[in-house]
C-alpha cells in the first residue's frame, strides 16, 4: 500500500516547519504525523549529509510518495537535487514538489523540470566562475595582491628566518609572534625553497 511521507526543513533553529506542514495539508495530501520529517539544518549541507533525511531515505519503500514544499527542501543547490530525485527514482519513490505545481519528479514532465533547472543551475555556475577569473584578472593587472594578508610582516619573516637559522623552535618563533606553529613552518619551506632555486 502506498504511503505518503512529508519532508519539512528549516535552517534555523528560530524557524518553524509550521507553515510547510500547513502547505501540504492545504494541497491535499494527509500525512501521518509518524511520516512528517522534520529537520534543522542549513540548506548548504548535502541533503544526504542530513541526518533526518538519511533516516527518511531508510524508511522510503518502492510506492511510496515524498511531498516537499520547495526543491531547496532536498537539496543545496540544482545539482545536489537532482542526485537526490534520481536517488529515490531508483528506489521507485515518488517526488512531488508544491511549488512546481505538485508536478512528481520522477515522472517524465518532472524530468525534463529538472533537466531545464540544472541546466540554469551548470549555467550560473559558469558565469560565476568567469566574473570571478575576471576580477581576479583585473586586480592582478592593476597591481594588487591576492589573497589572505600576511600574518607576519615582511620584516618579521626576515627575522623569523633568521632565528630558525639560528636553531629556535617553531614553537618558540609561534609564541614570540602569537601566531600559530603551521605559519612559521610556512616561513621555513619558503625560504628551503628559495635556497633550493638558488643552489640550481
Amino acid at each position: 500500500m502506498s504511503r505518503v511521507f512529508a519532508y519539512c526543513r528549516v535552517s534555523t533553529p528560530d524557524q518553524s516547519t509550521e507553515n510547510q506542514r500547513r502547505e501540504i495539508e492545504m494541497a491535499g495530501f494527509a500525512v501521518d504525523k509518524r511520516r512528517i520529517v522534520e529537520e534543522c539544518i542549513s540548506g548548504s549541507v548535502a541533503a544526504v549529509q542530513r541526518l533526518g533525511f538519511t533516516r527518511l531515505l531508510d524508511r522510503l519503500e518502492a510506492g511510496d510518495t515524498l511531498v516537499v514544499t520547495k526543491l531547496d527542501r532536498l537539496g543545496r543547490n540544482a545539482m545536489d537535487v537532482r542526485e537526490t530525485v534520481e536517488r529515490l527514482t531508483e528506489i521507485e519513490v515518488r517526488v512531488h514538489c508544491l511549488a512546481l505545481g505538485g508536478i512528481d519528479l520522477t515522472s517524465s514532465a518532472g524530468k525534463m523540470t529538472m533537466q531545464v533547472l540544472c541546466a540554469v543551475a551548470e549555467f550560473e555556475r559558469d558565469l560565476l566562475i568567469e566574473r570571478t577569473q575576471s576580477g581576479l584578472a583585473r586586480a592582478k593587472a592593476e597591481g594588487k595582491s591576492l589573497g589572505r594578508k600576511p600574518t607576519l610582516t615582511s620584516t618579521q619573516q626576515t627575522e623569523a628566518r633568521a632565528r630558525l637559522a639560528e636553531g629556535v623552535s617553531v614553537a618558540q618563533l609561534a609564541r614570540d609572534y602569537k601566531t600559530t606553529r603551521q605559519t612559521i613552518m610556512r616561513v621555513r619551506a619558503r625560504a628551503e625553497a628559495r635556497n633550493e632555486d638558488e643552489m640550481t
